[in-house]
């Protein structure tokens, strides 16, 4: 019957192949759908029998049926299962004017990848441990709301409304190399600084113009998947970097290293002086370069020196965020690096979108000469660092056998293995109904690690719901033992 099935529907799992089963299965669901060895209003195995024919976990299945289902993809039906959703019917064509086959002409389907999701909804949970988003009773909106005023003033409005191309707010780049740099221990001249759409950007840029077919990028493993995601579409060569108490080690020759040395993500380890010493003792003795991303800045709770503010041959260039800080939606980051890289890396911006929005820059730059910028920043340390450490007592009693990384440093955000046969996917469901949500740790690992992890965010849940939240969690947790 297994194999029948497994025939019937065309998909073929390679438990050696470096994609994740789960990703496999939904790529596998999809290509039968659109090559239309499955027709509309099929009904679909169920959960357990595919599971069964397949050789892997029934919540891995369930878990797909559920993406596809909110993908469009297939329709689900109440207490009758899951059926290949009706396609709409395209408009009548000559065949010289046939339907685009777009799968077959598309040279990367990023949204394939084994994204971070932020599930909708979630500041509608009690107990929402998300990470990257924002507690709204902590940001100092009237002084936002100022400083936009300001922004909004004649001689601002006259600069920022032209079309500058390449310029950024020099306003801007003065704050930032005055007020957030230096407490990284990185001094920069004006022009060896770029402001990006948030890190994430700078990522992009950085491995637009650095990376290829014939370079070997090595990447954190567990680490920030989008930066996998990034690099892999250059078609450079993966190389995994192990991670450890110490932070990422280093590996043979390598091109770049995208490194997450101050608060390594997701387990928020910090790199060790003697680990740094030896990235950039490599770096100059074997010729590559390092991308750091400092996601977390001066929010980290324990972090180490900027790699940046230790390099004297110019080969790091540095990444950073004000994001974390003002709201994810104001998408502002920097790019530090030697002037002659920053000088192409504006010009390949300006091939995507000109320069980052001016009315944001002008405002951030307003807030941060106000002050306001830095007394954010304290206060949410001090909320994060009471968030973690309520966590960290709470954590043998309400959750027992689940593993934080050791040692285990503070943040906006702590890594958790679960114990020994529960699943990740099961326990975030079980939670989900009892109002606490968080993020699997999936996307972050390897297949190998798939169902074992969850991060559980700290930046946007109120404080006075963290305990009550992880004795949810661990009412759930206990049921599934």
């Amino acid at each position: 019957m297994g194999d029948g099935l497994k025939a019937s529907l065309g998909i073929i799992l390679d438990r050696a192949g470096p994609d994740p089963l789960q990703r496999q299965l939904r790529q596998g669901i999809i290509a039968g759908i659109e090559q239309g060895r499955m027709r509309p209003g099929q009904k679909m195995p169920g959960s357990r029998s595919l599971a069964q024919a397949l050789g892997i976990a029934r919540n891995t299945v369930t878990l797909v049926y559920d993406e596809l289902v909110a993908r469009g993809y297939l329709d689900n039906h109440p207490r009758r299962g899951a059926f290949v959703a009706a396609r709409s019917q395209p408009v009548a064509q000559s065949p010289a004017q046939g339907a685009i086959h777009w799968p077959g002409r598309l040279r990367a389907r990023p949204s394939a990848f084994e994204q971070i999701r932020k599930m909708t909804g979630w500041a509608e949970y009690p107990y929402p441990f998300i990470y990257g988003q924002v507690d709204p009773t902590l940001f100092p909106i009237q002084a936002w709301r100022s400083c936009s005023r300001d922004m909004m003033g004649r001689s601002a409005l006259d600069w920022w409304s032209a079309d500058r191309a390449i310029e950024d707010d020099p306003m801007l780049i003065e704050q930032i190399r005055t007020r957030i740099l230096p407490a990284r221990g990185i001094f920069a001249k004006p022009e060896e600084i770029l402001i990006t759409l948030g890190a994430q950007e700078g990522l992009y840029l950085a491995a637009r113009l650095l990376a290829g077919e014939g370079t070997r990028v090595g990447l954190e493993r567990p680490g920030y998947p989008d930066a996998r995601f990034i690099f892999g579409l250059t078609g450079a060569e993966e190389v995994d970097l192990g991670v450890d108490a110490e932070g990422a080690a280093p590996a043979p020759r390598l091109d770049l290293a995208v490194l997450t040395p101050a608060s390594h993500c997701p387990t928020m380890a910090v790199m060790s002086e003697a680990r740094r010493a030896d990235w950039l003792d490599r770096a100059s003795t074997e010729d590559f370069l390092i991308l750091e991303d400092d996601y977390e800045g001066e929010l980290a709770l324990a972090r180490g020196p900027s790699l940046k503010s230790q390099d004297r041959a110019g080969r790091v260039i540095y990444l950073g965020t004000m994001s974390k800080i003002l709201a994810p939606g104001v998408r502002l980051g920097f790019m530090v690096a030697p002037e002659g890289f920053v000088h192409e890396a504006r010009w390949m911006r300006r091939l995507l979108h000109r320069s980052a929005p001016l009315n944001n820059q002008r405002t951030a730059a307003i807030f941060l000469a106000e002050g306001h910028y830095l007394a954010l920043m304290r206060r949410l340390r001090e909320a994060h660092s009471e968030r973690w450490y309520q966590v960290m007592e709470r954590l043998p009693k309400d959750l027992g056998g689940f593993s934080a990384p050791d040692p285990c440093h503070g943040g906006s955000s702590l890594w958790l293995e679960l114990p020994e046969g529960m699943d990740n996917a099961a326990l975030l469901k079980g939670a989900l109904a009892r109002g606490v949500a968080f993020e699997l740790g999936d996307p972050f690992t390897g297949p190998e690690g798939a169902g074992r992890f969850i991060r559980l965010g700290l930046s946007c849940i109120r404080t006075e719901a963290v305990r009550p939240g992880l004795a949810a969690l661990g009412a759930v947790a206990d049921g599934l033992r």
